[in-house]
């Protein structure tokens, strides 16, 4: 398990979510299966885990508990499947850890990584849909311009841009080395890797349509909690971030705050943590991959 991922704060965020130990909850995001089992080994014998991830591989790491229901599918769709499993009032928590996990980064024939030359892939769900191989040799130099200055915050997302589709024109872009080849005029000098980073980030979150799913699962999930129950939510950039923490402000990603006739912010959350947790030093030093990561607590409130 450790070696597929390790569970970025893991105390911290399964403390945050259980509030009773007879209860169910959500892992939107398997992976490895470090917070499943974290939840697991403090719940009672009648508690329950739905737990769910697109990636085949992940399924791998199921283990053998009665109490898990682990489901392939995007986590947009956890409100279906939590009414599917009989829970029509509602689970005690949902957690969702939005980071790719080490196993696709380290894996060199899923593309995400620009330290392997690889076929140019990113699915998370690789039995199909588009790659970013596709995407770089079909999209306008306007369309990728856009998703790279989005998505990934690249300073010079024009010429990265341009420079693709110069490539593409005399042969297709289908390796994550042909991609670095092509735009290695833009990369500023002693920022090669950075950059390299926040293009592969961008074309990622593109391929898997990350930021719709988000948005969709923080509905979903919303939508599948009981009053007082916990959404759990680790983050590792600033977009995915700025959705949790609007959503949470205002019930939207847009962070467009609505209030009733007696001025009342209408919400379906309340913040826990005002701030954001962050991982210790230690968990830092010790898996440098948690760096970036912070930690979102809200709760259902009543129904208005």
């Amino acid at each position: 398990m450790s070696e597929y991922h390790t569970p970025v704060l893991l105390n911290e965020s399964v403390s945050a979510l259980i509030t009773d130990l007879s209860g169910t909850y959500a892992d939107a995001t398997f992976g490895g299966g470090g917070h499943t089992a974290g939840i697991l080994s403090r719940l009672n014998p009648d508690g329950k885990v739905i737990a769910f991830d697109r990636d085949t591989d992940a399924l791998k790491n199921k283990p053998d508990d009665d109490r898990l229901v682990l489901i392939h599918n995007n986590f947009r769709f956890i409100e279906n499947y939590v009414l599917a499993e009989g829970h029509k009032d509602g689970i005690d928590g949902v957690l969702a850890d939005l980071g790719v996990s080490s196993h696709q980064f380290d894996t060199a024939d899923r593309g995400f990584s620009f330290r392997y030359d690889a076929p140019l892939d990113m699915r998370m769900n690789n039995a199909g849909g588009e790659t970013a191989a596709d995407l770089v040799n079909t999209r306008s130099a306007e369309e990728i311009e856009k998703i790279l200055r989005i998505y990934g915050e690249v300073e010079n997302s024009r010429k990265v841009a341009g420079l693709i589709v110069a490539a593409r024109t005399k042969s297709p872009i289908q390796t994550t080395g042909q991609l670095d080849e092509a735009i290695a005029p833009a990369m500023p000098k002693f920022q090669e890797h950075k950059t390299l980073a926040k293009v592969y980030q961008a074309f990622r979150i593109e391929v898997n349509q990350e930021m719709r799913s988000l948005e969709k699962f923080l509905e979903g999930a919303t939508a599948s909690l009981r009053p007082g129950g916990r959404l759990v939510v680790i983050t590792y950039h600033s977009l995915e971030d700025r959705m949790v923490k609007n959503f949470i402000k205002a019930g939207n990603v847009e962070g467009e705050i609505k209030k009733d006739v007696f001025g009342n912010v209408i919400a379906p959350l309340a913040a826990v943590n005002r701030k954001p947790i962050l991982p210790s030093e230690e968990e830092i030093s010790s898996n440098t991959r948690a760096r970036s990561a912070k930690l979102r607590i809200a709760e259902k409130v009543e129904d208005r």
